[in-house]
């Protein structure tokens, strides 16, 4: 912390501080007031999606399943209706994630890839917080070979497509 004995800068970090707190309170109070935005499809939809009757779909793959199923039988997907706040099967969920960042299967947006690398940082803390040396150095490796999966991923598909194109050419 910085101190000072110069009235100005002292009132000026006060203005700052409450212009800071009028426009974090107008932004809540913007928000508050903004009008419910209706839902994207008309009353038809909401009825057949309120239906007990409907068949429960997958995410990932579109697939059809029974209602109280946990995984999709064609992908493998957690679909389960309780699958993140059940400690054991979030789990699934969690590597369900972590397998999509290698596997290409997300939106590549810049979001997404900063989620990918906190995660991979928070694992990387955690390690150093709780682990020997040594464990922290192998985990480490790992860590970031799987940063660096994610890492190539996020590559534009025709770039990837023309590598891969070009590396089974050259592969006798």
């Amino acid at each position: 912390m910085v101190v000072t004995s110069d009235p100005n800068l002292i009132v000026g970090s006060y203005g700052l501080g409450l212009l800071a707190l009028a426009v974090l309170w107008r932004l809540i109070a913007w928000v508050r007031e903004a009008p419910p935005t209706p839902d994207p499809w008309d009353a038809e939809v909401e009825q057949k999606l309120q239906d007990p009757e409907i068949q429960e779909i997958c995410h990932r793959c579109l697939t059809p399943h029974e209602p109280g199923t946990w995984f999709c039988k064609h992908c493998g997907a957690a679909v389960g209706p309780y699958n993140n706040l059940m400690p054991f099967l979030n789990v699934f969920s969690e590597g369900e994630v972590l397998r999509n960042g290698v596997s290409a299967r997300f939106r590549n947006r810049p979001f997404i890839a900063l989620g990918y690398f906190l995660i991979t940082l928070g694992f990387f803390l955690s390690l150093v917080l709780n682990y020997p040396l040594l464990t922290v150095g192998i985990f480490s490796f790992f860590g970031l070979v799987y940063l660096g999966s994610v890492m190539r991923n996020l590559k534009p598909r025709s770039d990837r497509q023309k590598s891969d194109d070009t590396r089974d050419l050259q592969s006798p």
